[in-house]
């Protein structure tokens, strides 16, 4: 049975009096909303509007006017409240005649305590109006996950590179410590050793030999020049010949048929004029050139047949006796129980501004190549530097000697080669101080890398030499496989 249009009974009776402008003005603007769900049509229609177009519509008959204002109100809230959620990442920014934002709800609504509470009111508009105004924002990547600015993540990166840096930092100063640095007083012994068989050769060599001429020999090598590493244990003997200017000249080996950048050809000149026997070294010519390995082989029955070492040795208190083969023109010397020094001759000849030492090509084919001394001055520029700044080059460079020296599988490096790389990244890096010793490692085993990769590695001195000439393609991969895989924990270096 339908109840009077004019009655208020049900659950909607609540004994307010209405005023029929009251109800009017609701049924009006209930009105209002039904005729303005239909006009928006099926593009917008989403279900819900058109079950709530329909219970405004057929309120009025059902509950009576007084009923059907409580519910219009009602439901005129809840759809506000919708149409709110849904319209308004859509088109925040329209504007309604009055200024205000057309998704936010009427002033008359606040004045009922059924519907929404100011501060409900107040936090709904404030979370609404945060929404991006730029439609581009609207796109699936405004609701991911906030991620860290790449700023963030820059100084996390760093923060780690300076921790892994100060550990490598400190691992290379106690392995210098440990393993690199030798005793002074190993170091003074050995020199004395290698002092007085010097001053015994010499002496052999002016009595026996008078006519032989010869500069006065000295001393060289690291152990000199306080970059020998782990252990006193070799030096080198210079034997400087004299040679006759006027009848020896030297060509590049770049200029030869060869063409080994690094390398000299000695010949002899003036032949016609200065025949055969003119000069005392005519005896190690060998095709009109003077052969490092004939002179070689000359100082070698000296020092290995005609002396008595075992006899100058109980002079001295040492036990020295020749090396054993391979290890051509040298001595090996007992200066301690425990402590062996060898000492290596090396026949040099100097003509004009070029350093000659008697240090055959590995190459069979050619022996009869003298080699360019360059280590004198390598070495001298690199402590140059490292007085001028008080760097750490030189404490760089024996670290890698070191690691080189008890690594087998890297024991085809040599110092010169070394030497260069250091020298080589000290053209692009001014700054050595002791603190960026992890840095300058690093920098120099991938700049190690990348010349065993190349296969290249200029000298710092004279860059048509390549100091890799003389290493075999399967010597160069070894190398670079065992400097690459150490690369990703450097720390492997110093465990041997």
């Amino acid at each position: 049975m339908i109840r009077s249009p004019t009655s208020n009974s049900g659950c909607f009776s609540s004994g307010h009096k209405w005023s029929w402008k009251q109800r009017n003005a609701v049924i009006a603007e209930l009105g209002e909303m039904a005729g303005a769900g239909q006009r928006k049509g099926k593009k917008d229609d989403n279900g819900i509007g058109t079950a709530i177009d329909f219970v405004l519509s057929n309120a009025r008959l059902v509950l009576g006017v007084g009923g059907a204002a409580v519910l219009g109100i009602a439901t005129l809230a809840v759809k506000r409240m919708y149409d709110r959620a849904i319209s308004a990442p859509s088109s925040p920014t329209r504007l309604s005649q009055s200024g205000k934002r057309s998704w936010e709800e009427p002033n008359w609504l606040g004045s009922s305590s059924r519907l929404l509470t100011q501060d409900m009111k107040s936090n709904l508009s404030r979370s609404l109006q945060t929404l991006p105004t730029d439609p581009s924002a609207t796109d699936t990547d405004f609701f991911r996950p906030t991620k860290p600015k790449p700023s963030a993540k820059r100084s996390q990166v760093e923060l780690k590179k300076s921790r892994l840096r100060l550990s490598l930092q400190e691992k290379l100063f106690a392995y210098y410590r440990r393993k690199v640095a030798i005793p002074a007083d190993e170091q003074a012994r050995a020199k004395q050793a290698a002092v007085d068989i010097c001053a015994e050769l010499r002496s052999f060599l002016r009595a026996k030999l008078p006519d032989m001429p010869l500069r006065d020999m000295y001393l060289s090598g690291s152990l000199y020049d306080d970059l020998q590493v782990v252990t006193a244990d070799h030096i080198q003997l210079i034997v400087p010949l004299m040679l006759e200017q006027n009848l020896w000249s030297c060509i590049p080996g770049e200029d030869t048929i060869m063409n080994i950048p690094g390398f000299y050809l000695v010949r002899r000149e003036n032949p016609e004029y200065f025949p055969r026997g003119s000069s005392y070294w005519d005896r190690c010519v060998v095709g009109g050139y003077l052969s490092p390995k004939a002179v070689a082989d000359t100082f070698e029955k000296v020092v290995a047949g005609s002396i008595n070492w075992p006899a100058i040795g109980t002079l001295l208190d040492y036990v020295i006796r020749p090396a054993a083969p391979p290890a051509d023109l040298t001595l090996e010397v007992q200066y301690d129980p425990e402590r062996h020094l060898f000492i290596d001759f090396l026949p040099s000849l100097t003509l004009g501004d070029i350093i000659l030492v008697a240090k055959p090509h590995r190459l069979a084919q050619n022996d009869n190549l003298w080699r360019l001394s360059l280590r004198s001055a390598e070495t001298a520029r690199l402590r140059a530097l490292d007085q001028c700044d008080s760097g750490c080059r030189c404490l760089c460079l024996k670290i890698f000697k070191a690691v080189c020296k008890s690594n087998p599988a890297l024991g085809h490096l040599t110092a010169s080669q070394l030497t260069n790389v250091i020298l080589h990244l000290s053209q692009e890096e001014s700054d050595w101080s002791q603190d960026m010793l992890a840095d300058r490692f690093l920098q120099a085993l991938k700049g190690l890398i990348r010349y065993l990769e190349a296969g290249v590695l200029p000298s710092a001195l004279n860059p048509k030499v390549n100091l890799f000439s003389e290493l075999t393609p399967e010597e160069v991969d070894e190398l670079g496989y065992t400097l690459y895989s150490s690369l990703s924990e450097p720390e492997v270096l110093l465990q041997t």
